[in-house]
């Protein structure tokens, strides 16, 4: 039995005729990290506040551990949680914020420092015990409250946007510092981001939403590789996946501009039963340009002209107008173009995707 399940679960707020969640529906390991990502507004955070019970579920069940916890109050629920605001208490020094929560829970004296000491071992903040949050920069304010939540020992963490106050280098670090404390206590977590490079590099699994329903679940390389519609393959990966509005006629891809390709057999006789009017997919990593790709699938060479360019240090991306739309192309740090270079191309025909143009979901 899985240990925390998500059953039809709805959230619709009074006074709206619109759910915020719809149909919410997941079953999660003892022990797995998983990562509930997607754009602003599409109902990840309220699904983690459902979780955590401080907001109420319109309708569905949630089940812990076997129990049901519709009505369970958040304090019983067994569940830790850490807010993207840490939520620190500006008078306490590092210690007594990690300890508040074990004093309320009236947590015997002895047993309080030496979860205290643990955390604060553990986490690396012995310097800053005596601090106030004041003094503190904000990956050692995160610090704390993760600090703060993995004291009480529960077996569930929820996380809610944790990283999204801090620069870029931090948030690297912290994620590395969140997935060695999430395998080392053993716990079931939970973690909210917008960040879909955070999810794929911390999470088992990862939920992904837009407009209060679930795209699609998955490991992260599996979303990668074989999106369910054109919102997760558009979502996941960078640069985005290119779009294009083509026709296929057995096995030649007409796209807007006029440009062909042809299609290998077998990618055809798939296709074949929804030909016409298709979109079709493409990783800029997947795009070609060396000499060995253009004489593997030379019958579909084509051409363009640099636009723009960003030299990103271990690779280059290179942007052109193909197909009617901007197209941008990932290669390696020695495969450099200059703008106005005119380049030759190919896409690898067993790494396209093509969606349905009405439903947008993927083809085969």
């Amino acid at each position: 039995m899985s240990f925390i399940e998500l059953k039809h679960i709805n959230k619709r707020y009074p006074g709206v005729d619109k759910n915020a969640v719809t149909d919410f529906n997941l079953e999660i390991n003892e022990k797995e990290f998983i990562a509930f990502v997607g754009p602003s507004g599409c109902g990840k955070s309220t699904t983690l506040r459902m979780i955590a019970g401080f907001e109420d579920i319109t309708g569905g069940e949630l089940m812990i551990d076997g129990v049901r916890m519709n009505e369970v109050a958040p304090r019983d629920r067994g569940i830790s949680m850490v807010f993207q605001n840490y939520a620190l208490y500006p008078h306490m020094t590092v210690e007594k914020n990690i300890a508040y929560g074990l004093q309320n829970m009236k947590v015997p004296k002895d047993e309080i420092k030496k979860k205290v000491e643990w955390a604060i071992d553990i986490l690396g903040l012995q310097e800053y015990r005596y601090r106030k949050p004041k003094n503190l920069s904000g990956g050692q304010r995160q610090r704390v409250a993760l600090g703060r939540a993995i004291v009480k020992d529960q077996k569930v963490f929820l996380m809610d946007e944790p990283l999204s106050n801090l620069d870029a280098k931090l948030r690297v670090s912290m994620r590395n510092e969140i997935s060695k404390l999430h395998r080392s206590l053993g716990s079931t977590t939970i973690y909210v981001t917008h960040d879909q490079v955070e999810a794929m590099t911390m999470a088992d699994r990862i939920v992904i939403m837009k407009d209060g329903v679930v795209q699609q679940v998955g490991a992260p390389m599996e979303l990668y590789e074989h999106p369910q519609n054109k919102f997760v393959a558009g979502f996941i990966g960078s640069p985005q996946m290119n779009f294009y509005d083509v026709t296929v006629s057995g096995s030649t891809v007409t796209f807007a501009d006029g440009s062909r390709m042809t299609l290998p057999q077998v990618i055809a006789d798939k296709l074949s039963a929804c030909g016409g009017e298709l979109i079709l997919g493409i990783r800029g990593e997947d795009i070609k340009f060396d000499s060995q790709n253009l004489g593997l699938y030379g019958e579909s060479k084509q051409q363009a002209v640099i636009e723009n360019t960003e030299i990103m240090g271990n690779e280059n991306n290179l942007y052109f107008t193909f197909g009617g739309a901007l197209t941008v192309a990932r290669v390696s740090k020695y495969e450099v173009s200059r703008i106005g270079d005119s380049v030759e191309f190919v896409f690898v025909p067993h790494k396209m995707h093509f969606f349905d143009k009405e439903t947008e979901r993927v083809i085969g």
